[in-house]
């Protein structure tokens, strides 16, 4: 599925996580894989936790750090690309 701004995102519940120092470290329960995310991708997940928008994680991202919005939004629907190739991210459609 292609994703856009209008996308509504959320995490997968298949997957418990832990902060450990300056990441975040998930496991998957079904296959035991882990993956370990850095500040800014631990900042997703946690934003994710509720469906949003990839706009509102945009968003948010931008009120939080020091980022330019093309650069944002590359960055980010590159990581959320990854995440739903990897099933740590459901995609649940357009709003």
């Amino acid at each position: 599925m292609e994703l856009s701004g209008s996308t509504k995102v959320t995490v997968n519940k298949d997957y418990v996580y832990c902060n450990v120092e300056d990441e975040m470290v998930l496991l998957g329960m079904e296959d035991g894989i882990y993956y370990g995310l850095n500040q800014v991708g631990a900042f997703i997940w946690e934003n994710i936790k509720e469906p949003k928008t990839i706009d509102q994680v945009r968003d948010a991202i931008l009120a939080e750090y020091d980022v330019e919005k093309e650069e944002c939004e590359r960055d980010l629907f590159e990581l959320m690309n990854e995440m739903t190739e990897k099933g740590l991210v459901e995609v649940l459609g357009d709003d």
